[in-house]
């Protein structure tokens, strides 16, 4: 096998910025994992005993641990009117890869499904293979 054939689809990069639309953080119900530590420091962030973080905005599922939503699918921490997340310095490492998910990355036509709904892909800085690889590593979508 060559070292081209090797190669994935992205190698020369792929352009993001994200934008903060709150796109990500909205629309059909989802999961955004977090373990004990991501709950940790969205309590600190906050200001609130980590007791209260856990009862009043995480839920289980499928035996593991998630943000709650609203009712719509829209995450917790989406402000409705600014549209922005109000945890961005500390949201959890699901949020922090987007869109550098390997089942968006697992072709071209899944990366330019993104395009329609999240004005930063295929927009902003080139981001290197290196980079993207790095973020992919970090957590599995």
């Amino acid at each position: 096998m060559s070292d081209t054939a090797a190669e994935p689809w992205y190698k020369d990069g792929l352009r993001f910025e994200c934008t903060q639309c709150g796109n990500c953080c909205s629309g059909a119900p989802g999961y955004v994992w977090v373990d004990e530590e991501q709950i940790q420091a969205i309590a600190d962030h906050l200001q609130i005993p980590l007791g209260e973080m856990r009862v009043m905005h995480t839920r289980r599922a499928l035996g593991r641990i998630s943000l709650r939503e609203f009712a719509n699918g829209d995450c917790v921490f989406l402000d409705p009117q600014k549209r922005n997340c109000t945890i961005y310095p500390v949201r959890p490492k699901q949020c922090r890869t987007w869109p550098f998910w390997n089942s968006n990355l697992e072709n071209e036509a899944a990366w330019k499904s993104l395009q329609p709904g999240c004005p930063g892909c295929g927009r902003g800085q080139l981001v290197q293979l290196e980079e993207i690889q790095r973020r992919a590593a970090v957590f599995d979508v």
